[in-house]
């Protein structure tokens, strides 16, 4: 009786067994992407989801682990095979860094197209070529990406060769900072410092606003010195410290300052200038 069975019953088994071996397979590919979004995501990068942190620098001791899960993590993710393109670069593996970011760009990473670009305007790993530098920087700033954006008006504007257009830089990070934290930090700047066009220090204040309510550590930072000092908007000098200890907490160091100063309000000082003591509270 049992061994009329037992091909309907294996069959059964094996059919719950593969049930479970794909979200489990999905888990351990998602596990790889989350490591290395911990270890080597750019916190510019506009594919990061926000509540990726990112690092400005990769830790020497955790390269090694970094290209280790952010290579596992790269055939499904061009996000990954973009910072596994960082971690080699941290690792001075200048060659793989370039064709990890090739892969990238070619997937339509932004973010890699301006580590291109940047390689192509300095040589550093393939021969000079500023007419190519260009060319991935315009195609970066066209879907959105700032640093694309800014390093295309310092490298002199469009293809036509002009001059750097200020003007024009605040035109496309416009555009970019309907959805993007980074360019709405950077077009702010270019609004409170009256750069490519009228200072507006109310519209500046209200971009820093949206991108520090994306956790964006300079924009954190930017709210805290408007607050304090009433730019754009009232006067608040506990919005001031708070948006400084986000910023801070982020690892801003200008927050840090910031916070140091508030704590530290009073400085003494000898008679020829030089600081002796601060008074804190």
């Amino acid at each position: 009786m049992r061994g009329r069975n037992v091909g309907p019953m294996r069959t059964y088994l094996l059919a719950i067994l593969f049930a479970l071996a794909a979200p489990l397979a999905a888990q351990a590919q998602s596990a790889d992407l989350v490591l290395c979004d911990r270890l080597a995501a750019d916190p510019s990068d506009p594919d990061k989801p926000a509540d990726v942190r990112g690092v400005a620098e990769l830790a020497a001791s955790d390269v090694a682990t970094a290209i280790k899960f952010c290579r596992q993590a790269a055939s499904s993710s061009r996000r990954a095979m973009f910072a596994l393109g960082r971690a080699y670069a941290a690792n001075r593996q200048t060659g793989e860094a370039i064709a990890a970011w090739r892969k990238a760009a070619d997937k339509g990473s932004s973010a890699a197209m301006v580590e291109l670009g940047v390689a192509y305007g300095t040589g550093a790993g393939v021969a000079r070529d500023e007419a190519q530098a260009r060319k991935l920087f315009e195609k970066a700033a066209q879907s959105g990406n700032p640093r694309g954006v800014s390093n295309l008006a310092a490298l002199g504007g469009t293809s036509g060769g002009a001059p750097a257009d200020p003007a024009q830089a605040r035109a496309l990070l416009g555009r970019a900072a309907e959805t993007n934290a980074e360019a709405q930090y950077q077009l702010g700047l270019m609004l409170a410092n009256g750069t490519g066009g009228q200072q507006d220090d109310v519209a500046a204040r209200a971009l820093f606003e949206k991108a520090a309510a994306q956790n964006h550590p300079g924009a954190l930072e930017r709210m805290g010195a408007f607050a304090q000092d009433g730019r754009g908007g009232p006067k608040d000098k506990d919005a001031a410290k708070a948006y400084y200890e986000r910023a801070a907490a982020l690892g801003d160091d200008d927050a840090k300052k910031a916070l140091e100063r508030i704590r530290c309000p009073y400085a003494i000082k000898d008679k020829a200038g030089k600081l002796v003591t601060t008074l804190c509270f």
